[in-house]
């Protein structure tokens, strides 16, 4: 095996939700007065949600508004794509080989307890890892490399030795800056967001043909 750890990001990575989060925070900018068009929001949809208000609206709101804002959005989201919720094609069987095979696992995200929650009890795949990091649990969102360096630090790896799952360039980018190579999940973005990323070994849709690229 040439990673003795695989470190996910969660939405777009583990499970097709992007389009959810990104029209419910259209929804949510636009009703807040700031006119952006769906294209913008998904270009911004990356961090910490207070971090994203705070990109639309530098210094309006107070920590208590931007949490509250925070969770009314995470509620919408959950509600309407419960009914979607299920695993990229492929990678429940990836995640038991890869536990078979002894590799260490953890979720890396900038999503807050309460939504990694409800998609590993929702899908009930918690077994799988031995590290969350959260946007709880850090101070500097991706691209800095901290959600990252936390997984390993708690999993016992070197970074060098880990492989992060990716779908967005600033996670991407958050591994490289954590000195670990990354594999990309094609559904947000295509392969020529990437092509500045050296540290990137592959690309694919799904998780279906994946574990024979990596083991």
């Amino acid at each position: 095996m040439k990673f003795k750890a695989f470190l996910f990001d969660l939405n777009g990575t583990m499970i097709d939700d992007m389009q959810y989060h990104i029209q419910a925070w259209h929804q949510i900018l636009n009703e807040l007065g700031a006119v952006v068009s769906i294209d913008k929001v998904r270009e911004e949809c990356y961090g910490k949600n207070d971090e994203l208000l705070e990109r639309f609206f530098p210094g309006r709101f107070s920590v208590g508004e931007k949490n509250k804002m925070s969770q009314e959005k995470e509620t919408a989201y959950q509600q309407a794509f419960r009914p979607q919720l299920k695993l990229i094609e492929g990678l429940d069987r990836f995640l038991e080989a890869s536990k078979e095979a002894g590799i260490h696992m953890a979720i890396g995200s900038a999503a807050i307890m309460y939504n990694i929650d409800f998609v590993l009890k929702g899908l009930k795949i918690e077994k799988y890892f031995d590290a969350i990091v959260s946007a709880d649990h850090v101070k500097n969102s991706k691209p800095d490399p901290e959600t990252y360096l936390e997984c390993a630090k708690i999993l016992g790896v070197d970074p060098s030795d880990c492989l992060v799952f990716e779908d967005a360039p600033k996670g991407v980018e958050a591994a490289l800056n954590a000195g670990m190579k990354a594999w990309v999940i094609t559904l947000m973005h295509d392969k020529g967001a990437f092509t500045s990323y050296q540290n990137v070994i592959g690309y694919s849709r799904d998780y279906v043909d994946v574990w024979v690229a990596v083991s």
